[in-house]
């Protein structure tokens, strides 16, 4: 069984700094609207639940080069 480690902090109202073993992120928005994350690895996500079982989520990557 691997240990790992993950914390997330409140720092602001609607802003959260998440943090794991690799890397960090910062998170906004979410309640009724969309959420964005933006990572130290250059991931950016945007996500937001729809009614129902449903929701949407569209990532992407910086691109080295």
């Amino acid at each position: 069984m691997a240990i790992t480690f993950r914390k997330s902090f409140r720092i602001l109202p609607g802003v959260r700094l998440n943090i794991n073993r690799r890397s960090w992120s910062v998170t906004t928005g979410g309640g009724r609207g969309p959420r964005r994350t933006v990572s130290s690895t250059g991931r950016r996500t945007t996500s937001m639940n729809l009614p129902g079982p449903f929701g949407w989520r569209k990532t992407t990557r910086r691109r080295s080069g």
